[in-house]
């Protein structure tokens, strides 16, 4: 086993092999420009474009002219927010979303707000789920789009988007989610769950940084979304500027490899996520989980442990790459992360956000990292509440119980 243990799947995911062999060939061999039509280089490269565009629409149940390539999710959530918006000027139009959404979703709903649209923000319960009812009672005359994150990057719930689209498609608003970290682990049918517009990123499923995609139900996304980009037609217009070529092709054998393997990664990623959870609460007392105990990612876990401070917990385990929150949220350049705004919308008080750790298991954790990350964990937490006055006076007072 190699050191340092990667557990930070949720922050990005290495290339898999077989995906970098794929892209290869794109940097030097076929270089082509897809947008030259005029001799083989280019076709060359167009056709490798549209084969990545009918993997992605496989992965995601959709029609391949549905797909329009993005430079990663946060700019897919920004087409689909503020272009948006931009179809609705000087309008006081209503935009309906949730306090645990990543930033690529609410920085672009502030803007939408200056822009004079107001944001109403749905609440969530405790394990940060979103009742399809508070959906409906919410949607007004003014709603043009509701956007809900399909699995949260940092608990793992997976909402109820089969029951909250159909709301949304039977009042004519549309619906986006933010499906990072969801697609190419769970199933993502867009049709069955009526989703209308969906960010996704190649480097949380095994393929580079730098590439992504939204996809646009009917496949014309210039009738519901303004661009945000001016010069050129790629993309139908709609996303102009030179297309990655490698990094298309990388997004999507990347999906590939997810569609033919999903199931069974997941399978086998649930099990390890348990043997680490299970392992870490029969040796450790006030250990609390984060996020839905059922309805959740297979790759997540989420947990608070009382009386020890989350940076203490990470600066004590140095071999173990681990996480107090979303890479997103680190503040200044100390890097110190701030606390877990997710937490705080889920109810969970100050002390169990300042404790907690996210895990985020991958492709290629083994049975032997898990092992080890749960003894290294176990002996950490232990050696810092031997430190803790408050942990000791708790403990005596439960010994004379």
């Amino acid at each position: 086993m190699k050191l340092p243990v990667y557990m930070d799947y949720h922050a990005t995911t290495p290339v898999d092999p077989r995906v970098l062999a794929a892209m290869t060939p794109y940097f030097m061999e076929k270089f082509g420009n897809p947008s030259s039509r005029t001799h083989s280089f280019g076709w060359q490269a167009a056709e490798a474009v549209e084969n990545a565009r009918g993997q992605v629409a496989r992965l995601l149940g959709a029609d391949p002219k549905e797909i329009y390539f993005t430079s990663g999710a946060t700019e897919s959530n920004n087409l689909a927010i503020k272009g948006v918006a931009l179809m609705h000027p000087g309008q006081r139009a209503q935009i309906l979303t949730t306090p645990i959404e990543h930033k690529a979703v609410l920085d672009p709903c502030k803007w939408a707000e200056w822009q004079g649209m107001e944001v109403v923000f749905l609440p969530v319960d405790r394990h940060g789920m979103v009742d399809p009812a508070a959906v409906e009672e919410a949607i007004t005359e003014r709603t043009v789009i509701v956007s809900i994150i399909f699995s949260n990057n940092e608990i793992g719930t997976i909402q109820r988007l089969r029951d909250i689209g159909r709301i949304t498609r039977s009042h004519g608003v549309l619906l986006h989610t933010d499906a990072a970290q969801a697609a190419g682990k769970i199933p993502v049918d867009v049709a069955a769950l009526h989703i209308d517009l969906l960010s996704l990123t190649a480097h949380k499923m095994y393929g580079p940084k730098g590439i992504g995609a939204l996809y646009v139900r009917g496949g014309d996304a210039r009738e519901i979304l303004s661009p945000l980009l001016d010069g050129g037609g790629q993309e139908g217009g709609f996303r102009p500027g030179t297309l990655n070529v490698p990094g298309i092709v990388g997004l999507g054998e990347a999906c590939h490899i997810c569609e033919q393997e999903m199931a069974a990664e997941s399978e086998r990623l649930g099990r390890l996520r348990d043997r680490l959870q299970g392992g870490i609460f029969n040796e450790l007392d006030e250990v609390h989980l984060n996020g839905h105990p059922t309805e959740r990612l297979p790759h997540n876990l989420n947990l608070s442990f009382g009386y020890v401070e989350g940076e203490a917990l990470l600066m004590s385990m140095s071999d173990v790459a681990v996480s107090t929150g979303a890479a997103c949220n680190s503040a200044g350049a100390a890097g110190r992360s701030k606390g877990s705004y997710v937490l705080e919308a889920i109810g969970l008080p100050d002390d169990l956000i300042q404790s907690s750790i996210r895990f985020g298991l991958g492709r290629f954790t083994t049975e032997e990292e898990v092992d080890y990350v749960k003894e290294r964990v176990v002996e950490a937490v232990r050696s810092l509440r031997e430190l803790s006055p408050q942990y000791a006076a708790e403990h005596a007072n439960r010994s004379r119980r």
